[in-house]
């Protein structure tokens, strides 16, 4: 699909910045007896005012404020080490420097009385520490309970336990049409709770951001800072996430559906990962021309371009050149609509295809396989489930080696806990642990996982100091004592 060169800017602000035109007071109006008014006074008078709207769901509105790792020095020309994005995050894209924390601030609306809060992906990816602040005052730690980078949708639980917070309902977006009134509530340049109001612009907006985009766009002023934060209608429901804007301050911004955000809470809040179902086939939109050519009754559709070997298209028979219409009865009119509908549907289910094939309509079955994580979500999931606690107690991230990293790096080990993140002033950053680091040793006994390191962190009693034997790039080995807290 050909999609329009325009650059597209996260919503997501990093440091306040103030722009302040010259500015003329102006004397208050003298007060003018109300028989007094002027024809467009009170015709100004007559128009519905939003604040009614407005004070019913801001309470439920929240900043996020964010400590990440990111943006090390910039990467060598040279091959190795330095070609690997995976060393900016470890090193710092240098050798031997420490990544500097990434200040960052967005937005989020609670939809759980217990504090889940919805926001953006890109909002608390990387996220050393999370504090969510209430429009009410009140601050409170957070942490990630799920994301899912595709969608760019994030769920944050408040670590405190909390009851009867104020919240917002998900509404239905498909009902939405363009010239609906929305209004968006969010943290623009550090600016909480402030309102903008518009119309939607478009529906389904493909910008490019990942295969599954079905944005909403809306001329509602979305800033940097805006992001996670809700896009109201006129009922008070959520109809969408604001996410993106196009930069060059045009007025144009992007927003996740509600309807796609709903279908996904429930994965990300008891799996912290969404799995998706998958047919295996490569595929293009049908056109006129297209549909002529391949001598077609309909001009709407999903052209399979390749079907992989071994896939659930495969076993089921489907064929390139095939153009799919429907999906269990649904119609398809692009290939975008066919991979997002496939994608909401359960890895194992079964699913009708309606199908042209050189022409003649048929029904094809096929059992949906499990998308294959490309992104890595779940396994960095499983892997930080077991280091969390660690993690919060000492103040370090761990992974495990692979065997590519291993070997990229210079390490002559090939197991052990990977040190990936150390909060500043935290035990382990006292005891000079930095990210980089290779565990092999706690307490003279052999570290081959980061789960090892994390149940020995879990299990030390208060008080009481962990002997580390960590190795860096190239073999070299030092001691380091961590005092447990």
């Amino acid at each position: 699909m050909n999609r329009s060169p325009v650059m597209f800017r996260r919503a997501l602000v990093g440091a306040l910045l103030l722009a302040v035109p010259s500015v003329s007071w102006a004397q208050a109006p003298a007060q003018t007896a109300p028989g007094n008014l002027q024809p467009a006074t009170r015709e100004a008078q007559a128009l519905p005012s939003l604040a009614p709207l407005v004070e019913s769901v801001k309470s439920a509105v929240v900043n996020v404020d964010v400590q990440a790792r990111g943006g090390g020095g910039p990467r060598g020309m040279g091959g190795g080490m330095d070609d690997n994005p995976l060393f900016d995050r470890f090193f710092g894209g240098g050798r031997g420097g420490r990544e500097p924390l990434r200040q960052g601030a967005g937005s989020g609306f609670i939809i759980e009385p217990t504090g889940i809060v919805l926001t953006n992906n890109h909002v608390v990816e990387g996220a050393v520490s999370i504090t969510v602040r209430l429009d009410d005052g009140r601050s409170f730690a957070g942490t990630v309970v799920g994301r899912d980078p595709l969608t760019d949708v994030a769920l944050v639980k408040l670590k405190d336990k909390v009851e009867g917070l104020p919240t917002v309902k998900l509404g239905d977006s498909d009902a939405l049409r363009v010239g609906d009134w929305v209004v968006a509530i969010g943290n623009p340049f550090g600016l909480a709770s402030s309102v903008s109001l518009g119309i939607v612009s478009a529906r389904a907006r493909d910008i490019g951001a990942s295969q599954y985009d079905e944005f909403l766009q809306t001329d509602a002023a979305i800033n940097p800072g805006n992001s996670g934060g809700p896009l109201f209608n006129m009922k008070g429901e959520v109809v969408g996430i604001n996410t993106a804007i196009v930069g060059g301050g045009t007025g144009i911004g992007f927003a996740v559906p509600s309807n796609l955000v709903k279908a996904l809470v429930p994965q990300l809040e008891k799996d912290g990962a969404v799995t998706r179902a998958w047919l295996g086939v490569g595929i293009q939109d049908l056109t006129r021309d297209l549909a002529g050519a391949l001598k077609l009754p309909v001009t709407e559709g999903a052209i399979l371009t390749q079907v992989n070997p071994g896939s659930p298209a495969a076993k089921a028979g489907l064929k390139s050149d095939d153009v799919v219409t429907a999906i269990d009865g649904q119609q398809v009119t692009s290939s975008g609509q066919l991979t997002r509908t496939v994608a909401l549907k359960r890895p194992g289910s079964t699913s009708t295809l309606t199908v042209f094939r050189e022409g003649k309509k048929q029904d094809v079955k096929v059992t949906l396989g499990t998308r294959p994580d490309l992104e890595g979500v779940a396994a960095r999931k499983q892997d930080g489930d077991e280091s969390q606690e660690s993690s919060r107690r000492v103040g370090v991230s761990l992974q495990n080696l692979d065997a590519r990293t291993a070997q990229q790096a210079g390490f002559t080990d090939r197991q052990g806990a990977l040190i990936t993140d150390v909060v500043p002033g935290s035990p382990a950053d006292r005891a000079q642990l930095e990210a980089g680091m290779l565990v092999v040793e706690v307490n003279r006994k052999p570290v081959a996982r980061a789960d090892d390191l994390a149940k020995a962190i879990r299990a030390a009693p208060a008080g009481s100091t962990l002997l580390l034997r960590v190795t860096g790039p190239g073999g070299g080995r030092l001691l380091r004592a961590l005092r447990v807290p």
